[in-house]
């Protein structure tokens, strides 16, 4: 009993020792830590703020705060580790270490961060655009520096990895898109009458901008008539409501001015059918 508490003594001793020895050390370490994850937390964030309000792109923005915030966290990591008299050199040579292996572990996530950061710096879209790139298409909601969310126009989710996205034929139409609708009709029509008439309904419809302005004109010939091509834009997240409502408006717009259509197969009315393809057998 004696030596156990001569044990408890002697461990006692030294804990008061190390204690008055280190204690005001570790306590000031401590308080420039928590002191300097507080700075460098409100520097980040001043720092995004100022990008904000110099008109950079929002993700542009929190990417630089972050990036400033995470440096000044690691000083202050380093200057707590100083103050407990720890040498940082070697966490140093470990962390480099460390980084090479991760890098040769994590290629495809980190090919991934890679475009996202030039995402970020290059800025071919920013969020609020509506963009068609290899995977999906929709209006940008977040570029994150591992994958970029779009969101189509039924509210779906699409989430882009980056290095999906860099390298390839991106189409940014910004908040619109524009619309391409053919019309055919027989060659005994009034076809400059069919035009005008058409321009109206596009010219006084309050969802088709006046800038850039529709067009409307002959887009091709076909065995029997021409084929009238439209093209005008509308708001990309509402844009099949719109060209819906649209040509609905136009084939009223049709049948009251008694304007008859041209029979032809369902492929020539699809915009994306080539004029060759439009052509009726003979």
């Amino acid at each position: 009993m004696n030596e156990e508490l001569k044990t408890a003594e002697a461990l006692l001793e030294k804990l008061i020792e190390f204690g008055v020895t280190y204690g005001f050390q570790i306590l000031g370490a401590l308080i420039v830590l928590f002191i300097g994850l507080k700075i460098a937390s409100w520097i980040g964030g001043k720092v995004s703020g100022l990008c904000l309000k110099k008109e950079f792109d929002q993700t542009l923005s929190l990417f630089i705060g972050n990036i400033v915030k995470i440096v000044l966290v690691a000083f202050v990591i380093i200057i707590t580790l100083g103050n407990f008299g720890i040498s940082t050199a070697p966490l140093i040579a470990l962390a480099g270490a460390s980084a090479f292996g991760a890098t040769l572990a994590l290629q495809g996530p980190l090919s991934n961060y890679g475009a996202g950061l030039s995402i970020i710096l290059t800025r071919p879209f920013t969020v609020g655009d509506t963009i068609i790139v290899k995977g999906g298409s929709g209006v940008v909601h977040e570029v994150k520096l591992a994958h970029t969310q779009l969101i189509g126009e039924d509210k779906e989710l699409i989430t882009i990895p980056n290095k999906r996205i860099v390298g390839e034929v991106i189409t940014n139409s910004h908040n619109s898109t524009i619309v391409e609708t053919r019309i055919p009709v027989p060659h005994t029509e009034d076809i400059d009458k069919i035009i005008a008439v058409l321009r109206k309904v596009l010219e006084t419809d309050p969802d088709v901008p006046k800038s850039p302005s529709p067009q409307i004109g002959v887009h091709d010939f076909t065995y029997g008539g021409v084929i009238i091509g439209l093209r005008y834009w509308v708001p990309s997240q509402q844009y099949f409501q719109k060209r819906y409502r649209i040509n609905t408006a136009l084939l009223s717009t049709l049948k009251h001015e008694n304007v008859t259509l041209l029979a032809m197969r369902d492929a020539a009315l699809d915009p994306l059918i080539p004029s060759a393809d439009l052509e009726e057998p003979s």
